[in-house]
């Protein structure tokens, strides 16, 4: 089964829709389900996140809060930005990718998929992978219209 993606043409450099989509601060306002999020490590005082440095995203999930940390394993400001996720029964790897169509035009792929650990065997096929190809329309949507949104406010 594909793992779910989702693409936009953005009316945004890429290097502001790579700032806003990597931003674990911002995840709340555009991806369902996501009450907090933040980076851990030595980059969180020392600057922009490096290689190695944990994001920590909070989800609502069947009315309980769950963090799930996940390590930042590639980055390449404003193009690429990937993490894993390293504990828990349901471990995510997203793959930001942002290439820019013109100097303040880009397009987006955001591509997630999950391993499952124990109970997460069961529960990645069934439901996870359905809920997330689910999920991403309506959080690139949202994405999408945040980031215009923020344009005309800042304009």
């Amino acid at each position: 089964m594909r793992s779910p993606t989702g693409r936009a043409g953005l009316s945004s450099p890429a290097a502001e829709v790579f700032a806003y989509a990597t931003d674990p601060t911002r995840f709340r306002e555009w991806q369902k389900g996501v009450v907090d999020g933040h980076m851990d490590g030595p980059a969180k005082e020392a600057g922009p996140p490096a290689v190695g440095s944990k994001c920590v995203t909070t989800r609502r999930v069947g009315g309980a809060e769950r963090p799930a940390t996940a390590e930042l394993v590639r980055i390449d400001p404003p193009r690429t930005w990937s993490v894993r996720g390293v504990e828990g029964p349901i471990r995510s790897a997203v793959d930001v990718f942002v290439e820019p169509v013109t100097g303040s035009r880009s397009r987006l792929t955001i591509t997630v998929d999950f391993t499952g650990h124990g109970i997460g065997k069961i529960l990645v096929p069934l439901i996870v992978r359905r809920e997330a190809r689910k999920e991403m329309p309506g959080n690139i949507a949202t994405l999408k219209q945040r980031l215009e949104e923020n344009k005309r406010t800042t304009a």
